[in-house]
C-alpha cells in the first residue's frame, strides 16, 4: 500500500506551469496521474476543494470501469450545495483575512508582502474553481463507498447538511467528526490517514 499525493500544475515543482481553476479540469489531471501508477485499486482522499476533485475523480474513473475501492472526503459541503462562493473575487486583504480566519495561513506568510504576492493566484485560483463549479445533474451514483470527514467548528461546512453526501453512491456511507475545524486534517495525520484506511 503506497501513499500518494496529487501535484497539481502551478504548485509546487510544478510552479511554473499554468493553474488549473476548474473542477473538471483538476479531476481529468488527477486521473491521469492516477493511471500512470502500477497500483490497479485507489482510495481516494480530498479536503476541501480537493473533496469536490476526488468526487469528479471517482465519477470519471468510474466511467473508465476503474472505480476506486473508496471515496473519502473532508471539509466539504455536498456537490450542488457548496457555499461562499464570491471570496476569490474580494479585494486583496479581504480576501487574505478570509482565509486567515479559516487557520489554514501561517501568519507569517499573510504578514509577508512577497509570499503573500508569490501565493495569492494560486489561492484565487483554487477558489475560483470552487465557485464556478456544478455537479453533472445526469451524473449516475457511484457504488463505492463514501466516508465524510467534518471538523468540529467548521465555519464554512453545515454539519447537517453532509449526510447528503450519501445520495453520491449506493455503496455504505459513513461520517465522523474530529477535532480542529476546517484544517482538522493537520491533527493527528496519522490517526486520520489509519481511519481512511481501515474503513
Amino acid at each position: 500500500m503506497e501513499l500518494v499525493a496529487v501535484q497539481y500544475p502551478g504548485r509546487g515543482d510544478r510552479f511554473g506551469e499554468d493553474l488549473l481553476d476548474d473542477v473538471a479540469e483538476q479531476a481529468g489531471h488527477a486521473v491521469g496521474e492516477l493511471l500512470r501508477l502500477p497500483c490497479s485499486e485507489h482510495v481516494l482522499f480530498g479536503h476541501s476543494l480537493g473533496a469536490m476533485v476526488a468526487y469528479e475523480t471517482a465519477v470519471l474513473l468510474r466511467d473508465m470501469g476503474r472505480e476506486p475501492k473508496k471515496l473519502c472526503v473532508s471539509a466539504c459541503m455536498p456537490p450542488g450545495h457548496l457555499e461562499n462562493r464570491d471570496v476569490h473575487l474580494a479585494p486583496d486583504d479581504e480576501f487574505w483575512a478570509t482565509l486567515c480566519a479559516l487557520g489554514g495561513i501561517d501568519p507569517g506568510v499573510a504578514a509577508s508582502p512577497e509570499l503573500r504576492e508569490l501565493m495569492t493566484p494560486v489561492l484565487r485560483s483554487d477558489l475560483r474553481a470552487h465557485a464556478t463549479y456544478q455537479p453533472g445533474v445526469t451524473t449516475k451514483p457511484l457504488s463505492c463507498p463514501v466516508s465524510v470527514y467534518h471538523g468540529i467548528g467548521d465555519p464554512v461546512v453545515d454539519e447537517t447538511r453532509l449526510t447528503e453526501w450519501a445520495a453520491v453512491t449506493t455503496g455504505e456511507f459513513t461520517m465522523s467528526t474530529r477535532p480542529g475545524a476546517h484544517f482538522h486534517v493537520t491533527t493527528d495525520v496519522a490517526g486520520l490517514v489509519a481511519d481512511v484506511l481501515d474503513r
